[in-house]
């Protein structure tokens, strides 16, 4: 990723988070956390990644309710950007937290065994 990207990338996270912070009010979110942004090369489409608090249930009703809310959190983001044209936003779950928790259990349990 270029410098241009990686700088539109982190601009995006900020603006985002802010946005589902403080200017969305559906309840249905609830505990979002805006983990990573890529963007593509042309600025067309923008993936964010979130993790949510909570099973499994509460993650796929709030990846629902950001896509529902996605013409809302763009409209909000172009106001922000100085960019010509605003990108597309793609909603994705990030699992690397539970991922990095299953790791630290294994090597836990690995070490445990050898002792």
């Amino acid at each position: 990723m270029s410098v241009k990207q990686e700088r539109v990338a982190q601009i995006i996270l900020k603006d985002v988070t802010d946005i589902i912070q403080f200017s969305l009010k559906d309840p249905h979110v609830g505990f979002v956390t805006v983990t990573d942004v890529q963007v593509t090369s042309d600025y067309s489409y923008a993936t964010v990644y979130v993790s949510f608090l909570g099973k499994e249930e509460r993650k796929q009703a709030g990846l629902k309710a950001l896509n529902r809310a996605k013409g809302f959190i763009r409209t909000e983001l172009g106001k922000r950007l100085s960019i010509r044209k605003v990108p597309d936003l793609i909603f994705k779950l990030d699992n690397t937290l539970e991922k990095g928790q299953r790791i630290d259990s294994i090597l836990s349990q690995i070490s445990e065994n050898e002792e």
